[in-house]
């Protein structure tokens, strides 16, 4: 893999893609001034600034903050409701791109809980009232993730995960994650902590996704995890699965390009429209 790749494959968040994470603990210790005085932060991912400024309005419908992350190749948004917070959680790191996924594996080092959800994730109000109220009592040392359901990952015990689509947790559960290898990032044997060999032939039969080792977790060390149903949330999750003619813009690796294939293939203001958000859309504020 040459350079460019993996510096792309870091800032998706790859343990495989790290030898020392030094300077990362180091950017995240950082990130706590700016959560200061927030009780309850959502982590909202820039790709496009309507999307953005849409779900930053869905959280403060249910008494949330919303803490607003980006891309560094589209930059912070250019429209915030007020109190929202911009946080450049790539400030020293300096990564070609950035995703969601990469500071949500360090919580423990910069906020006592945080909710987060994809940048393509679109919720009605009745549900986002029902997550949130199960987000407003998520005790310390938990995590509430969505488990996927579909009868192929059912089959595959090994490659069970926990989905990031969604989600909430707390600094005791994401301290507990870390010292146990564990967490967020992909290929999770090859986590810092872990001190088994991440060549062992073993390791293959997971999966190398997202939220492994957050299954691995619970599964392993009996880390308290509240499932989201899925299917609450498969209609307003407008992604690559969602729609039979989707168009493929950018590629589907270390490179892959959210916004491109977003706004290629869905039109917000119907999307919202067809969720009951209409009253939501700027337009209309």
């Amino acid at each position: 893999m040459d350079e460019e790749a993996l510096r792309f494959r870091r800032g998706r968040g790859d343990w495989a893609g790290w030898s020392d994470i030094g300077e990362v603990l180091e950017a995240a210790a950082n990130w706590e001034k700016s959560f200061e005085g927030i009780e309850r932060p959502w982590l909202c991912w820039n790709v496009n600034d309507d999307w953005c400024f849409l779900q930053q309005r869905l959280v403060v419908s249910v008494g949330w903050t919303p803490v607003v992350g980006f891309d560094p190749r589209y930059g912070p948004p250019e429209k915030l409701v007020p109190g929202a917070v911009v946080v450049d959680f790539n400030a020293r790191l300096r990564l070609p791109m950035m995703s969601m996924l990469f500071p949500l594996e360090f919580v423990f080092l910069f906020c006592e809980k945080l909710a987060f959800w994809h940048s393509d994730l679109l919720v009605p109000e009745k549900d986002m009232v029902r997550v949130a109220r199960t987000f407003n009592s998520l005790r310390q040392g938990a995590t509430a993730a969505v488990r996927p359901m579909s009868w192929r990952i059912m089959l595959s015990p090994k490659k069970w995960r926990y989905w990031e689509l969604i989600g909430c947790t707390t600094r005791d559960a994401s301290r507990d994650q870390f010292e146990k290898g564990c967490g967020w990032w992909r290929n999770f044997w090859y986590h810092k902590n872990r001190r088994e060999d991440p060549r062992n032939p073993k390791w293959r039969k997971y999966s190398w996704d997202h939220g492994v080792g957050i299954m691995y977790w619970k599964r392993k060390y009996g880390g308290k995890m509240i499932g989201l149903n899925e299917r609450t949330f498969s209609k307003g999750h407008f992604s690559r699965t969602r729609k039979s003619d989707y168009i493929v813009v950018s590629p589907n690796n270390v490179f892959r390009d959210l916004r491109q294939d977003l706004v290629r293939n869905f039109d917000l203001e119907v999307c919202a429209r067809e969720l009951g958000l209409e009253s939501y859309l700027e337009t209309n504020r």
